[in-house]
Order: C-alpha cells, then sequence, then structure tokens
C-alpha cells in the first residue's frame, strides 16, 4: 500500500494517524522494525525517522492476525451486505473496536458473531474497521470482510472518492447558508483528552450547510460533508466557529444548554450518508442511515418542515 506525507512528522507517529491504515503507534513501529516501510524507495530503519511533506511512503501489511476477540451475539441494524462488506447503522452509545478495560460490547464484537470473515489488516482489536464513528456518535458506517475490500474503501476515503455526509444539531442560530472550516486538527495540548486547532495538526476541511435555524431554542440542523476524516472533525470544527454540537460531552461540557428539555445521551450527531465505489464491481452505491430517535424527536419539535424533507 502506498501514501504520501501531508506533513511533517515522525514515521511511526504519521503511520499511526494516517485514517487509511488505522494502525496503533505500537504496530507501526513493529512493521518499521521488520523492515516493512519503505521511505522513497528505502526501507526506514527508525521508527524516529522525519518525513516530511510530498514523501512517498510504502507500506508492506503483513497476513492478517488471527482473530482473539470473542464474539458476541450483539443487535446489528445492517444495510447492506454481500462477500466483500457490510454497510452497518451504528447505534448511538456502541463502541466500534475493543480497548484496553473494554473489550465487550463493541461493534467488533458483533460483527464477529455475525460474519466471523473480516479482514485483518488492522489485527486483533479492529478486524473489518475501515473507518470509525465515536461512541456516541450514531449512523452509517463500513466494515470490510476481506484485505482487498479494506484497502479499496480505505483508499476511496483518503482520496474523498468517498462521500460521508453528516447530521448534526449545534448551538447557535446562523445568518449564512453555508461555509467550508479550514484548520489543522491536532491534540490539544492542554487536554490530551481533547482534540483541537494546533499549527502542527492535520489539514482537515469540513464542508457545511444550514438546513434550518430554530430560533425559539437558538439551536440548528446543519449537514456537514467531510472533505476530511480527522478525529472528532466535525465536533472539534463547529466549535471553533462558535456552533458547538448539542449534548457533547467533550467540547461544550457543564454549559447551560437552551434545550434542556431534549435528552440526548452525547453530541447530536449522526452520520446520514455515505456513497462509494464497490471494491469488486465498481457499481457507485449510496445508502442512508436513519435518523436516532434522541435527534428526530428533537427536530420535529422544532422544525416547520417534514422530516421527509431529509431525504
Amino acid at each position: 500500500m502506498k501514501i504520501q506525507s501531508e506533513v511533517e512528522s515522525r514515521l511511526d507517529l504519521f503511520l499511526s494517524s494516517n485514517e487509511s491504515l488505522k494502525i496503533s503507534r505500537t504496530f507501526a513501529q513493529k512493521l518499521i522494525e521488520d523492515g516493512k516501510i519503505r521511505v522513497n524507495n528505502r526501507i526506514a530503519k527508525k521508527s524516529s525517522l522525519k518525513i516530511f511533506p510530498n514523501d512517498q511512503i510504502e507500506i508492506d501489511l503483513p497476513e492478517p492476525e488471527s482473530l482473539e476477540i470473542a464474539a458476541e451475539d450483539l443487535p446489528l441494524d445492517i444495510l447492506y451486505e454481500d462477500q466483500d462488506l457490510l454497510v452497518i447503522n451504528k447505534a448511538r452509545g456502541m463502541t466500534v473496536h475493543p480497548a484496553p478495560g473494554n473489550f465487550h460490547g463493541t461493534l467488533v464484537n458483533a460483527l464477529l458473531f455475525h460474519c466471523k470473515d473480516l479482514s485483518g489488516i488492522n489485527g486483533i482489536e479492529r478486524p473489518g474497521i475501515v473507518h470509525r464513528l465515536d461512541k456516541d456518535t450514531s449512523g452509517v458506517m463500513l466494515a470490510a470482510k476481506n484485505d482487498l475490500s479494506h484497502r479499496s474503501l480505505a483508499e476511496q476515503i483518503q482520496s474523498k472518492e468517498a462521500q460521508r455526509i453528516y447530521l448534526a444539531i449545534v448551538h447557535g442560530n446562523f445568518s449564512i447558508e453555508s461555509g467550508i472550516i479550514e484548520g489543522s486538527i491536532g491534540r490539544d495540548p492542554r487536554d490530551r483528552q481533547k482534540m483541537a486547532i494546533v499549527s502542527n495538526g492535520k489539514s482537515a476541511v469540513t464542508n457545511f450547510k444550514v438546513i434550518e435555524n430554530f430560533y425559539k431554542d437558538r439551536l440548528a440542523l446543519v449537514e456537514c460533508r467531510l472533505q476530511t476524516g480527522r478525529t472528532h472533525q466535525i465536533r472539534v470544527h463547529m466549535t471553533s466557529i462558535g456552533h458547538p454540537l448539542l449534548g457533547d460531552p467533550k467540547y461544550f461540557p457543564n454549559k447551560k444548554k437552551p434545550a434542556d428539555r431534549f435528552e440526548i445521551d452525547g453530541q447530536a450527531l449522526h452520520s446520514w450518508k455515505i456513497e462509494f465505489r464497490h471494491p469488486r464491481t465498481n457499481q457507485i452505491l449510496k445508502f442512508t442511515a436513519e435518523i436516532p430517535n434522541d435527534m428526530k424527536k428533537i427536530i420535529e419539535t422544532l422544525s416547520t418542515q417534514h422530516l421527509e424533507s431529509l431525504q
């Protein structure tokens, strides 16, 4: 697999943070130690090697490891499935993959029970996971059943060939109909559990369109299209322009909310639509995930439009 660097960084940090690879820093260091990484056609010998924008990096991914995460019979809302992939409507509150202290009840546990044939590119903890959603973000996401599918889908997301559209309910009303937010995203230097717009972060671009202002409650329903896929991108970008997401416990915590009468557990963010090319047939596929009940209730209560218009 070949990728091009967009930033100046340590090699292991670049690999572990690359959205198309989805590997840990430890796994990236192991690949480097095993001579599996080439930078500008030369084998990389140190994890600390500094790379620069436009460097060409080639990754020789090993054969998938055997899966050791437990399969669990958990409910899955499957929108589409074939021999190569699944399209899933992930429920709010479900963690995508196991992690220390949380090895059960995840989407990966459910996928292993359902199909038992998932790509192993990301190792034993993240089989099949092409891209992730935050625990409290609901909606459509992809899972790969084999490595051919995984590589194709990951490359489509990285190259922006795949289109992802989100719905968000945010604080504040807008005086504009649409906009573009550009701001490099990296770890917040004051809080390592959060992301922030920082000068040394990764390039991130979000396009947004205001669907409706809810003037009475000073909220708005917006559509967000990702040009990049950074961690917490929509949450960070919308907060940066003064429109944090309703219910966001990390980026708008402990604030008096104008819509406390609505119950929502986590940020009001839904991965609404996805469009991509099938890895095997090259057919263009489009899927829409139904809006979750908590967000639907807010929209139905405040909107002067009909939900049927959100198609």
